[in-house]
């Protein structure tokens, strides 16, 4: 494990609502956004998993969406029965319950799988004629007409692998989660004295493979649409002033795309994207103003902006290593895909800490100006 970094020489305001650190000595809070991307999200799962071996690390609190969203909630029910240990069991349990939903599920962990070899080897070519008529049908006709009784596997996987009510009362981490309503379009952040299932599967709410989930009456889709993670709650509710995004999606394409399947993969993206972007954007430009001003250590009347000025950013940037896969691949579910996914999300981790983990604490890892529009 990483030895912690030394305290930050920033002198705290007294004036603070809040404490920028945790009591505890030697510890140094930090704050995840997590973001969706399907099955992409063990990816996330290994990240967190190598996260939560920093005792130094303490997660203060996470804004999470759709396949984040299921990441945090699960995250937040472990530490809650068994601290970080519990947590990393939890998280475990919920992507391994994931897997069962694959058709071949029982098949890839027979002793024929283990003979035949990895099983996105020779399982591909008789799964891409279903993956290709299942697109076609969703593309045809709405999950109103193809799933008339809402059925929804995902929701019985988080009411069997997570306990709400612990989520709701965590004391460990705090938790955000995004969804999108339909009728406004406008982001809707759920704090976790409201979380439950509906919750956070309205924050995974795909509109052309589930009916829209309903909460107090509103109808919501999938929270990437419109905050994918919010990064506002981090920055406004949360002690920590270093907030680490752990990135899915690709930002950027190496290549035009040309064929149809490849134009709907880079829309996919780009739209996903495009809600964190602005956010990113938005926290660059009042970080820039303030540092114009050049009055270091003022009192802002406008908290946001003491917020703002203390802010320290970190990226953990997982697109590139999960774009080659391709947008079909956020469907998968196979174990041996999972677990592939889960050791990517490990060793980014691991290799983010030994490059930046000594930043946190002191200053950004991540240049925000890369994010100003030219």
């Amino acid at each position: 494990m990483l030895k912690p970094p030394s305290p930050p020489s920033t002198l705290v305001s007294a004036k603070r609502a809040r404490p920028r650190r945790s009591k505890k000595v030697g510890i140094l809070q930090v704050d995840l956004a997590l973001q969706g991307g399907g099955s992409h999200g063990a990816f996330t799962w290994g990240v967190l998993d190598r996260l939560l071996e920093e005792e130094w690390i303490e997660i203060a609190a996470i804004s999470g969406t759709s396949a984040g969203a299921m990441n945090a909630v699960a995250l937040a029910a472990g530490l809650m029965d068994g601290g970080r240990l519990g947590a990393r069991r939890v998280l475990r349990r919920f992507w391994t319950r994931v897997a069962e939903l694959s058709p071949f599920h029982h098949l890839q962990t027979s002793p024929l799988a283990a003979a035949l070899g990895p099983a996105s080897a020779w399982l591909a070519p008789w799964l891409e004629p279903f993956t290709q008529a299942a697109t076609q049908w969703s593309s045809q006709f709405s999950p109103y007409q193809l799933n008339p009784l809402n059925l929804n596997p995902l929701r019985n996987i988080l009411t069997d692998t997570v306990d709400f009510e612990r989520v709701r009362l965590c004391t460990k981490s705090r938790l955000f989660i995004a969804a999108t309503e339909v009728r406004t379009g406008a982001l809707r952040v759920f704090d976790q004295h409201a979380l439950s299932a509906d919750v956070v599967l309205a924050s995974a709410c795909l509109p052309l493979l589930f009916q829209a989930v309903e909460i107090d009456g509103e109808p919501y889709w999938d929270g990437g649409y419109a905050g994918n993670p919010s990064l506002m709650p981090l920055i406004t509710d949360s002690p920590a002033d270093d907030l680490l995004l752990v990135q899915i999606n690709p930002l950027h394409s190496e290549q035009l795309p040309t064929s149809a399947s490849d134009i709907l993969e880079r829309i996919n993206e780009v739209t996903f994207n495009a809600s964190l972007l602005k956010e990113l954007r938005t926290i660059a430009l009042l970080k820039q103003v303030i540092a114009d001003e050049g009055r270091p250590g003022h009192h802002y009347r406008q908290p946001l902006f003491e917020r703002m000025q203390s802010l320290r950013v970190h990226l953990l940037d997982g697109g590139a290593s999960l774009a080659p896969l391709g947008a079909a691949s956020k469907t998968n579910t196979q174990w041996s895909f999972l677990t592939r996914l889960h050791d990517l999300g490990r060793d980014a981790a691991g290799q983010w800490l030994a490059d930046h983990g000594q930043a946190l604490g002191k200053h950004s890892s991540f240049d925000l100006s890369s994010m100003m529009a030219p």
